[in-house]
């Protein structure tokens, strides 16, 4: 595992650039602020090799916390999430939103469960504003779970969002975001494109 200390930001985006993962243009993030550069995850790591890269870096930085369970929101957090708990050799579980009292909630579904006092470790992909992991880490703290850390492989905010004392990216970065009502991008009419997968 020591090569992995070798491992820069650099290359990192490299894996994003090789696997078109590292777009330009305008773009709606799952925040709902607007950007011209979108990094999706999902195309680094429909690769299993790369998945399994980022996974034991993200890994190694809570080794020595005895997680039992790593839990990601859906969907950028799901295939992570399971590689993580994979190197981890732990449980590995998402949450999803659902539509209840006509509000979107982040839940447990499909037989899912967070037990009482285990030691979780929050991942998603991409943070930008936390309003994802924000979420899931009221569902793990309204089982009485203990959150030991929180994990991505970006930061979008340049570690300007604090979610957790014990929290760690692959990489920082600082892209320009806009709010919609003073988005140049939408001044200028540049079409807009809506990847992410907050209303899910």
């Amino acid at each position: 595992m020591e090569y992995l200390k070798a491992i820069t930001k650099e290359f990192i985006l490299d894996l994003f650039k090789k696997t078109d993962g590292l777009l330009h243009g305008h773009f709606k993030l799952s925040s709902g602020f607007h950007s011209n550069i979108y990094l999706q995850c999902a195309k680094v790591l429909q690769f299993p090799e790369m998945n399994s890269l980022l996974s034991s870096m993200i890994a190694r930085k809570f080794k020595d916390k005895k997680i039992s369970l790593v839990i990601g929101p859906a969907i950028g957090g799901i295939t992570l999430s399971y590689e993580v708990a994979k190197k981890l050799h732990c449980r590995s579980i998402f949450a999803e939103r659902i539509i209840k009292n006509n509000k979107k909630t982040m839940t447990l579904r499909r037989g899912f469960e967070i037990l009482k006092n285990e030691k979780v470790l929050v991942v998603e992909d991409v943070i930008t504003t936390g309003g994802s992991v924000k979420e899931v880490m009221e569902l793990v703290e309204k089982h009485e779970a203990n959150i030991v850390g929180v994990a991505s492989i970006v930061d979008r905010s340049n570690g300007k969002i604090k979610l957790h004392p014990n929290q760690a990216s692959l990489i920082q970065i600082d892209t320009k975001t806009h709010d919609p009502k003073k988005c140049p991008l939408c001044k200028k009419k540049v079409p807009i494109d809506t990847p992410g997968s907050r209303f899910l």
